[in-house]
């Protein structure tokens, strides 16, 4: 699994009963809910909408660590009293539980199991973190590239194509890739060239194998 997708499975009964207890606020596309280094004792669950975590080096690039939708949280990792670890702005018109530290320990007092799950996605987003590192140092950007499409690609549908799970724009695959959105408008259009994906009402199609380099 790659950092770009979504650091949790299933939402469990915990979520949506932690998420009763929050108080509800609304956000507009691109308000930044968290900022990189700041403080903060709250934790966002999203019940309507999507979320982006992202660093930014202050030049203007950024590196897209994951999105999050319904019943998602993010800004768990900053309940040791810690700096926040990313920022976090919404993409779309976003809804979401806001759930203090005082509440969310007075939870998993009265539910102890809780402290597994969170522990769990924890680790799965620290592994995920280093993953994502790894990849951006020691990968190519078309290598990274064909790594995340064929990541989002769907089942196979009968013609044996795959479409991605996600639009994303050119602007979108560079954030994930740490790379210019020059670079992959470059690359995405020699493999449409090429026969080996195609772009249908701003979806991508992976029409063929995506060759291991370019």
């Amino acid at each position: 699994m790659s950092a770009f997708l979504p650091a949790s499975t299933e939402p469990s009964s915990h979520i949506q009963a932690l998420a009763a207890l929050g108080v509800q606020r609304r956000y507009r596309n691109g308000a930044l809910l968290i900022q990189e280094g700041e403080s903060g004792d709250t934790i966002y669950i999203v019940l309507q909408g999507r979320l982006r975590a992202f660093l930014g080096d202050g030049n203007g690039k950024e590196l897209t660590l994951g999105f999050y939708g319904p019943l998602e949280y993010v800004g768990e990792m900053s309940l040791d009293g810690g700096p926040r670890s990313a920022n976090v702005e919404a993409v779309d018109a976003t809804t979401c539980s806001v759930i203090s530290r005082a509440v969310l320990l007075n939870y998993i007092a009265q539910h102890p199991e809780f402290a597994l799950e969170l522990m769990a996605r924890l680790i799965r987003r620290a592994r995920l973190a280093t993953e994502s590192a790894g990849n951006v140092a020691l990968i190519d950007v078309y290598g990274r590239l064909v790594r995340l499409l064929n990541q989002l690609a769907q089942e196979p549908e009968a013609s044996g194509e795959r479409r991605l799970s996600e639009r994303l724009t050119h602007q979108e695959l560079a954030q994930h890739l740490a790379c210019s959105r020059e670079m992959v408008s470059r690359l995405l259009k020699d493999l449409e060239t090429g026969g080996y994906i195609a772009v249908r009402e701003r979806w991508i199609w992976l029409l063929k194998a995506l060759p291991a380099r370019w």
